[in-house]
């Protein structure tokens, strides 16, 4: 039975008709925007071209306000929902290259342990393509010259290892391809559809290798290696498997995207290098597995073209709409794409766009409701860390108030080996709404800046990584945007670690912190990881310390050890079911500070994991980490309610 109690926090809220105006509402400010509109679904979402270009696919609400996949005809009003889940919604998704079949992915109560599904678009039968106990399904791979076939990983044969396996949609038959030897983390397909490459990792150095063979029933040799410390990827084999398309650091800071010798593993050409980003993304054609575009991200995304066949449809494209865009489907004929624009004041929107007549028509937005509000812009800032470090950052201001001596949150990102990007923020515009200034760092060990600032993070859990971003702090304190003494540090996953790093060492900058799924002993986070991340320990020792081997480096670096010098409040949010960050993370610290009278607010989601997937769930912690941040901070808040069907258990 799912627990609805609610805390006391949010019961005093409740009693009070708490609207929160903590400070004066001045003229210009703008309404409050909903935190349904922001964090509850989208209304239409992810949508998808079919094969023969004559329908499009999309993710919306069910009337029990559950995503599912939707399909219509184009041209045409006869949406019908294909799928029928009904608790937890479906994310990721496509179209089988036969087009009469979509396939979807789903875990149970956020555990990862993902299953294939495929829905029949004549009959609506779902079918679980892969029905084994306790395995995940990771990437799978559809071929337009074999429709009736889609080769996925699976981990049956040994939980760490991920063995390719072919499926026949028709009868459902599970057939293992190609066996991992057990240090292989992606497979390479070629334009026959069958396995002819695979990146593995040195178990031993934290290295990777790309590992190829000539022919299904021939040897596999090493063909590149990147040390630990380089950066590299393979993309596709060429049409008639001779080269393939590589990413690679060697030689350069940053990646270069480059095509190689499938024999000698040597350089035949440099398509693209950008000075101070690493490659973006990357756009190659289906029949003829040729790059046609590359994208670099520094401040903003910027599109390369290297196929003048598409020059033309890239300028349609940048004047169709404002913002950054995404070519995210195509058809067989490649005679339809689908398009989606980021813009960081208003909504996601998606376009149909036709080569022939080189026309886009606007299909829908993800939050049309979002057109109804003034939202805030993001500025990109770079910081100069302490050392002389750049750091990318994104700058979001409240709308209609100066900015100067704001309250503020920083968010930061997870990963850590991810990145903050321009573009729509769900949380960064809920911030600025509510009244607060939002900074947002790259701090160093952030991905796509080159390979020496992310390995200047190695070893720099709580420290250099930490410092960037109390220095980023600093910055606007500096700047004179932002009051000291209110500032919460806000984050998921690594930022929750971030979280309650900030609090423990660096306790006298932050008035308060909100951790969502953050580890708080890195020793107790890596003895819990899942079996499939055996082949990526090494690495993780090598960016983060020896911590199963190093007491003493450990508690150094884990939060849990430092509970004594938290001086502020914390709200925790935990997902039940977590196989990156165990519920244990947030029990053991929430216990130690407990023991101390130290004020934390903790709730636990039960079907929830590395995240918040359920709305009704992202509801409840978002309005309770909105009153928190309300009492704390000063700013504004939405009047609370109780939200239904929620699994929050609050501890």
């Amino acid at each position: 039975m799912r627990n609805r109690r609610i805390s006391r926090t949010l019961t005093l809220a409740l009693a009070l008709g708490l609207l929160a105006a903590w400070v004066p509402v001045h003229a210009g400010v703008p309404d409050l925007i909903p935190r349904e509109v922001i964090f509850g679904n989208p209304t239409k979402a992810s949508p998808r071209i079919s094969p023969d270009g004559n329908r499009i696919s999309y993710l919306a609400p069910s009337e029990d306000g559950v995503l599912n996949v939707w399909v219509k005809s184009v041209g045409q009003d006869d949406d019908t929902m294909i799928t029928n889940d009904t608790h937890r919604g479906i994310r990721g998704y496509g179209w089988a290259d036969d087009g009469i079949h979509l396939l979807f992915i789903q875990d149970i109560g956020g555990d990862e342990n993902w299953h294939l599904y495929s829905a029949d678009l004549r009959t609506k039968l779902v079918r679980d393509l892969t029905p084994f106990q306790g395995i995940r399904a990771q990437d799978f791979f559809t071929d337009k010259k074999h429709p009736d076939e889609v080769m996925v990983e699976l981990n049956i044969r040994d939980r760490r290892a991920f063995d390719m396996y072919r499926i026949s949609l028709q009868s459902g038959a599970v057939t293992l391809d190609t066996e991992n030897p057990g240090d292989v983390l992606e497979w390479i397909t070629d334009a026959n559809f069958q396995i002819r490459g695979g990146v593995a990792m040195d178990p031993a150095t934290g290295g990777q290798t790309l590992r190829v063979r000539d022919k299904v029933d021939a040897d596999w040799r090493d063909l590149i290696e990147w040390p630990f410390g380089e950066n590299g990827d393979a993309y596709t084999f060429s049409k008639n498997g001779k080269s393939l398309i590589v990413e690679s650091s060697l030689d350069n800071d940053t990646t270069r995207l480059l095509t190689i010798d499938a024999r000698t593993g040597k350089t035949i050409k440099e398509l693209a290098v950008h000075d101070k980003v690493d490659v973006g993304q990357v756009m190659i054609h289906p029949d003829s597995y040729e790059v046609q575009a590359v994208s670099f991200n520094y401040l903003r995304k910027d599109w390369s073209v290297l196929d003048p066949s598409i020059r033309g449809n890239f300028a349609d494209l940048a004047e169709a709409h404002r913002g950054e865009f995404t070519v995210i489907s195509r058809d067989h004929a490649d005679r339809n794409w689908v398009v989606q624009y980021q813009v960081d004041d208003g909504p996601v929107a998606y376009y149909a766009y036709n080569r022939g007549t080189r026309k886009a028509e606007f299909l829908f937005s993800a939050r049309p409701e979002l057109d109804k509000y003034e939202l805030a812009k993001m500025k990109p800032v770079v910081i100069k860390a302490r050392d002389g470090v750049e750091l990318v950052s994104y700058l979001t201001l409240p709308v209609g108030v100066e900015a100067k001596n704001l309250p503020m949150v920083l968010n930061v990102h997870g990963g850590p080996w991810g990145r903050d990007a321009w573009g729509y923020d769900g949380q960064a515009q809920w911030f600025a709404n509510r009244g607060y200034a939002t900074l947002q760092v790259n701090f160093r060990a952030s991905a796509g800046f080159g390979k020496k600032f992310l390995n200047s993070g190695n070893l720099e859990w709580g420290h250099a990584m930490q410092d960037d971003l109390t220095d980023a702090v600093n910055w606007a304190v500096k700047e004179g945007i932002v009051d000291p003494k209110k500032v919460c540090i806000y984050g998921g996953s690594y930022g929750g670690y971030a979280t309650l790093a900030g609090l423990t060492f660096t306790p006298d900058v932050y008035a308060c912190g909100v951790d969502i799924v953050g580890p708080s002993n890195i020793r107790t986070l890596l003895q819990a990881i899942p079996p499939y991340w055996a082949p990526m320990r090494k690495r993780l020792d090598l960016r983060v310390g020896d911590v199963l081997n190093d007491d003493e480096f450990n508690r150094k670096i884990s939060p849990l050890y430092h509970v004594d010098n938290i001086k502020v409040p914390l709200l925790i949010g935990q997902g039940l079911n977590d196989p990156r960050v165990n519920v244990r993370e947030s029990d053991q610290i929430v216990d130690a500070m407990r023991k101390k009278n130290l004020p934390v607010e903790y709730v636990v989601y039960t079907d929830e994991g590395h995240g918040f997937a359920r709305p009704e769930n992202r509801m409840d912690f978002y309005q309770r980490a909105e009153i928190f941040l309300a009492k704390h901070l000063g700013g504004r808040a939405e009047k609370a309610v109780e939200i239904a069907d929620t699994s929050a258990d609050v501890r």
